[in-house]
């Protein structure tokens, strides 16, 4: 195994010892005063507006009045809406500022699988349509825009996107619009999901979309692992986001940072930025543990992803470009990776040919530099790595150092295949290729932490 810097096993958090440390007996009664940080002042069950937990029974109106309701009293001391035990089906709502949804111990909101309840809404502004098809989209299922203070949380209940419908049309050829995501915000900031888990998105499954000062800690997404594009965590042209402490089993990408597509990803020009990603377990044998990109058109930086688990993944943290993308990756920092039985352990790639309208600037040519990955452990490898940057075009400033890569038994003969990349290296074995072969030092880490999000999380019971 490599030497240098020692490598902590990526652990999930166990969803209910955050709010088991210190339970407040309830949050509704507390003078603002006497609040912990992020407990709220109101607080009131979905009961109390006519939702029935059978799992039959449609609460779409229910949801939307609780929210509706206890958004007029949010703004006195925050509002909160309890889903206890139950199964809770209903359509998309809408969530609003100053407000924790909380999933109770045994409590599943079922998504509705009649598409008649997913009304249509426009695409976003940085990719110009929907991803899967042109023109509007469907709702994703838990939204909202331009919201402040949101709080998703609870003692482990799961969120049930019930995708197999949406999967069964999408390989059938069936939808005429793209399917919505599990839950994506847009426009806001001061975000907080721990201790739920998600289930079974039509397609993404946490979308946090023109963010800033998000934190996603002690999550769980679960998606069988050859469902169609169930990524698991996407921050979109979002900035300073935290995820720690999650546990991810995919049929995409764990996590997907993204920035816009193409020409309206340029044009938006909302870089995602200043993003911790440290002590992921990942499980996604046709996709990435990280991926950056493809759509990053309106630029990829700061990315730091620390202490981080794979098992039977495709590729570790992978760079995905194009011609026509524009934009940039740089200034990516990556240590203390542990990855068990991987295709392979470095994967980046700039042929990526999917494009909004059919068509692309030949001009617009992304910018990929500043690639630092240390302290690798990797076992049951197939290939170390396949760098493949663009002609004329070519990823530089790449580093990689104290690696170790033990093949598997069918492992390919030729370990390291590198076009257009440049590069050094320092204590890597299989020994790589010439592109990448000049010696340098230990690749670098910022040594200053980003603070994102509150010092701990609200420990609050309802």
């Amino acid at each position: 195994m490599a030497t240098g810097r020692s490598l902590r096993p990526a652990g999930v958090a166990v969803a209910v010892a955050l709010c088991a440390a210190a339970l407040l007996a309830s949050c509704a009664g507390a003078g603002a005063s006497s609040r912990a940080a992020g407990c709220r002042k109101h607080v009131a069950k979905v009961t109390e507006y006519g939702a029935v937990g059978d799992g039959k029974r449609l609460n779409t109106a229910a949801f939307a009045k609780a929210v509706a309701d206890l958004s007029e009293r949010a703004r006195d001391g925050g509002a909160a809406l309890v889903v206890p035990k139950g199964k809770w089906l209903t359509g998309p709502f809408n969530l609003t500022s100053h407000f924790t949804l909380y999933l109770d111990e045994g409590a599943e909101i079922l998504a509705s699988q009649d598409m008649k309840d997913w009304p249509l809404i426009a695409p976003l502004p940085s990719y110009g349509r929907g991803r899967d098809e042109p023109g509007p989209r469907y709702s994703n299922f838990i939204a909202g825009s331009n919201l402040t203070d949101v709080i998703i949380t609870g003692k482990n209940g799961t969120i049930n996107g019930q995708g197999q419908v949406w999967w069964d049309k999408y390989h059938a050829k069936e939808l005429k619009f793209t399917r919505g995501y599990l839950l994506e915000l847009l426009y806001s900031d001061n975000i907080i999901i721990s201790n739920v888990t998600f289930v079974d998105s039509p397609s993404w499954n946490l979308h946090p979309t023109y963010c800033t000062n998000v934190t996603i800690s002690g999550v769980t997404v679960l998606a069988p692992v050859h469902s169609p594009n169930t990524d698991g965590i996407d921050p979109d042209s979002s900035s300073h986001v935290k995820i720690e402490d999650c546990y991810i089993v995919s049929g995409d990408d764990c996590i997907a940072v993204k920035s816009g597509w193409d020409e309206y990803g340029i044009k938006f020009n909302m870089p995602s930025q200043h993003i911790v990603i440290k002590r992921l377990t990942c499980i996604s044998p046709t996709s990435a543990m990280i991926a950056l990109g493809s759509e990053m058109s309106g630029g990829i930086r700061d990315v730091r992803a620390e202490d981080n688990v794979a098992i039977n993944t495709e590729s570790a943290v992978r760079v995905k470009s194009g011609v026509g993308r524009g934009g940039f990756v740089k200034d990516i920092f990556v240590r203390g990776l542990s990855l068990h039985t991987m295709k392979w352990v470095f994967w980046m790639t700039g042929n990526y040919g999917q494009h909004p309208d059919n068509s692309s600037d030949p001009n617009a040519m992304p910018e990929v530099t500043g690639i630092n990955y240390s302290d690798v452990f990797a076992e049951n490898v197939t290939m170390a790595g396949r760098m493949e940057g663009i002609p004329n075009d070519p990823y530089t400033g790449i580093c990689i150092s104290n690696v170790t890569a033990r093949l598997a038994p069918d492992a390919k003969k030729l370990q390291w295949n590198c076009t257009d990349v440049k590069g050094v290296t320092s204590d890597v074995d299989p020994k790589p290729c010439p592109e990448l072969g000049a010696e340098g030092k230990p690749c670098a880490f910022p040594e200053e932490e980003l603070v994102i999000g509150p010092p701990e999380l609200p420990k609050c019971s309802y």
